[in-house]
């Protein structure tokens, strides 16, 4: 059961309360390049991003957002570090959220500068607290950053905001620790309600931090922590929408969407399993449907093992079983397995 937290509006998307969880990631093009930064955009929202984030590192950056907010198909938030300014100037452009690290900031009164024009223009904020910006005072009272040291300066910061009447607010405790994160999530979740932002910042490549995220969003979404996520991994930020969909998936959270079974294969496999599965999850990639599909190795135990998926193949000698519910319907060449099921799927 999830914590119950505050709504938060971020464009025309809630976070908090009973909006479901979303997922999002980050530009990785030159924000000044509008249509580079619109393209790929649109390739994740394709792909199921739900929300955008892109760097906002000068006054150039900062208006270009009101050209790429123009065009922009999910909601868009502004990154800023350092100068509180840029940030002002992303809301006037039309951010629908503004991403803040109070430990480069400047201070309170540029926090609530800040504060003060989202106010007036219903943006919301979130404050992003990182172990790699940690406020000076907080890394050294606590000989580093910690989870407590990371949960003190968003009640810090949020404490701040809420005293001063804003109230839409996201937060983020990220550290390249899954351990630390996880533990800084669940201090700051016994002493506030706000909406929070799930990540392992700087997890590291597809691979390793696909892993890393999966171990740190998935344990607190356990928990019943978490509005929102974002998977941050080195590379396409495409591969980010996947595997946070799939974290999603994976605990009965994602409303749409193919659910893939497979088995690791043994002895016993006489077709070549991991090439169909292969294309199998490929094709079916992006499918709004909500089906599990299941592509097993053997035709004695595969179908029981997968009982469970709507439909799936199980490999005989040469040739695969299609099933349904756990149920044979008819063998088929191995050669033509995958254009077969993907036609069972189309008519389900």
């Amino acid at each position: 059961m999830r914590r119950p937290t505050r709504k938060v509006r971020v464009g025309d998307l809630w976070m908090g309360g009973d909006a479901p969880v979303s997922v999002q990631s980050m530009t990785n093009t030159d924000t000044r390049d509008v249509q580079a930064t619109l393209k790929q955009i649109r390739t994740l929202a394709e792909a199921g991003c739900e929300i955008i984030r892109a760097a906002v590192p000068d006054q150039e950056a900062a208006e270009a957002l009101a050209r790429i907010k123009a065009a922009c198909p999910i909601p868009l938030v502004a990154d800023i570090h350092f100068d509180y300014r840029l940030a002002i100037a992303s809301i006037q452009s039309g951010a629908d959220k503004v991403r803040i690290n109070p430990g480069n900031l400047g201070g309170r009164d540029k926090l609530l500068k800040v504060a003060a024009e989202a106010k007036k223009r219903g943006v919301a904020l979130r404050v992003g607290v990182n172990s790699g910006s940690l406020d000076k005072d907080l890394a050294e009272a606590y000989s580093g950053p910690f989870a407590e040291a990371l949960a003190e300066s968003a009640l810090r910061s949020t404490g701040m905001l809420l005293e001063q009447g804003f109230t839409d607010i996201v937060v983020s405790l990220k550290s390249s620790s899954v351990l630390e994160t996880v533990a800084a999530y669940r201090a700051f979740s016994q002493k506030s309600d706000l909406p929070l932002h799930l990540g392992v910042t700087e997890a590291g490549t597809c691979y390793a931090g696909t892993v890393k995220s999966a171990i740190g969003i998935g344990s607190l979404l356990l928990d019943g922590i978490g509005d929102t996520l974002r998977v941050s991994l080195t590379g396409d930020p495409l591969e980010e929408i996947k595997a946070g969909r799939q974290i999603l998936r994976s605990l009965d959270m994602l409303s749409e969407g193919i659910t893939f079974i497979s088995c690791p294969t043994c002895g016993r496999c006489r077709v070549d399993l991991a090439g169909i599965a292969a294309e199998v999850e490929k094709r079916l990639e992006g499918s709004r449907k909500k089906l599990k599909v299941a592509i097993m190795g053997c035709e004695v135990n595969g179908p029981g093992e997968a009982r469970e998926a709507d439909v799936g193949l199980a490999g005989g000698n040469g040739c695969l079983m299609l099933f349904r519910k756990g149920l044979p319907v008819r063998r088929i060449p191995e050669k033509d397995a995958v254009t077969e099921l993907l036609k069972e799927i189309e008519m389900l």
